[in-house]
């Protein structure tokens, strides 16, 4: 099935493998705050009940920090919807922290490892331009 609209994340190529599955894991929980993008609840055979997950495939990609940095930019221009998340946010420790950690500084100031975003599909491979995907 394809899609009209993509979901993507982009991560830092030089982040460490447990780096890439936390921000990861944020920031697709950044895109899911849309309920419009998640499914209906699962559940098995059993009558166990799941949470919904997106309706569409999360696709991730990476890049290094200019890359990161032009497909924020470009998202930022193009009015896409965008989670970040910086390198100061491994250092926090909760939500309240996290959201005073990008507060502190300006956009073109914060030093991104992580970036996802939701739109239309050229609109999200135009932003991210360069990145590649992950491996």
């Amino acid at each position: 099935m394809r899609f009209d609209t993509k979901i993507a994340v982009l991560l830092r190529d030089d982040l460490e493998v447990w780096q890439r599955l936390n921000v990861t894991a944020f920031l697709a929980g950044g895109i899911a705050a849309d309920p419009e993008l998640l499914g209906e609840p699962y559940a098995d055979a059993d009558g166990t009940a799941y949470l919904p997950m997106f309706r569409q495939p999360v696709l991730v990609f990476a890049g290094d920090a200019e890359v990161l940095a032009a497909a924020h930019d470009r998202a930022v221009r193009r009015g896409l919807p965008a989670a970040v998340f910086t390198e100061e946010l491994f250092s926090t420790g909760h939500d309240e922290a996290n959201r005073a950690a990008v507060r502190a500084l300006a956009r073109d100031d914060l030093k991104l490892v992580g970036l996802a975003v939701h739109g239309p599909r050229n609109a999200v491979d135009k932003a991210l331009k360069g990145a590649t995907l992950h491996t």
